[in-house]
């Protein structure tokens, strides 16, 4: 008998501000119904972000926050900071102590909490939980059609977005399921795509798991084509859609990649070159759904 529960369990904040309403509801997890202890757990604290010690993995500047922000391994765990360049958000400082799976969000506040810096650290602090348990969150556009999901990747401009909008417009049944960051998992040898509260700038959010039909990497072309990868490729397909930030550090990155080796050996992955129109989908689905 068994349950779907949120991984991330407990909220706590010190302030006016309803940051429960960003996360509460979404379970992409199957845990037993009889235990009661969450995966992980949260504090929210919305005063001075402590300073961090540690060795520094990489640094990256986010272009839709004006934000530098730098990745950084601790005695305890990792910690993940945020600095707007022109001083109008607060910092934010997201931490997590991998012995209990404790995360602390430390916010600078000003007039108000900047919810993209929110949701951005906990999706980082959360993809680290979630890679010994062989999840990742994968950039992806998710269909749902008979009881099963088709994963469409591609750098963002590829048409990920207009290729699904295309399968639910001419595919009987197909809908979406989220359209940026779903999380893949293995379970007991099953593949499944779980909703997520990331879904980029379409609010779908929806709490439900589906088996794993195929992955499809995008390429704009001139004719629509679809072709099976063997697994070299494969891996090379999925690789550029998972967590970035992980990929300087051997221990998560390990884990990612052992996770994929596990999810090309039982789902098959393709490459389409496509239009934007119809004849895309609908050759997509067949592919997938032969």
């Amino acid at each position: 008998m068994t349950n779907y529960d949120y991984i991330i369990a407990e909220v706590r904040l010190r302030s006016d501000y309803d940051i429960a309403s960003l996360i509460k509801g979404f379970k992409p997890f199957e845990v037993e119904a009889d235990d009661t202890t969450p995966a992980a757990t949260i504090h929210i604290d919305t005063g001075a972000a402590p300073a961090i010690e540690g060795e520094e993995i990489s640094t990256s500047y986010l272009a839709e926050a004006n934000a530098d922000s730098r990745f950084v391994r601790t005695a305890a765990g990792y910690a993940y900071e945020i600095v707007r360049r022109d001083g109008g958000a607060p910092t934010a400082l997201f931490r997590i102590d991998l012995s209990t799976n404790h995360i602390e969000c430390y916010l600078e506040l000003k007039d108000m909490v900047d919810v993209a810096v929110l949701r951005f650290g906990l999706w980082v602090m959360y993809g680290i939980v979630i890679a010994p348990l062989r999840g990742i969150a994968i950039h992806s556009s998710v269909i749902v059609c008979h009881d099963r999901c088709a994963l469409f990747l591609g750098e963002s401009g590829t048409g990920r977005s207009t290729h699904t909008r295309l399968w639910r417009e001419n595919i009987e049944g197909a809908r979406l399921l989220n359209d940026d960051s779903p999380i893949i998992r293995v379970v007991d040898g099953r593949i499944h795509a779980y909703g997520s509260p990331w879904s980029g700038k379409t609010p779908c959010y929806i709490n439900r798991d589906f088996p794993i039909a195929g992955f499809v990497r995008l390429s704009q072309a001139p004719h629509n084509k679809i072709r099976r990868q063997n697994a070299l490729v494969a891996i090379g397909a999925l690789l550029p859609s998972c967590p970035h930030i992980f990929a300087e550090d051997y221990k998560l990155q390990d884990e990612l990649c052992t996770t994929l080796g596990e999810v090309i050996a039982k789902v098959p992955v393709y490459a389409l070159e496509c239009l934007p129109n119809a004849e895309a989908a609908q050759l997509s689905h067949s592919t997938i759904f032969a």
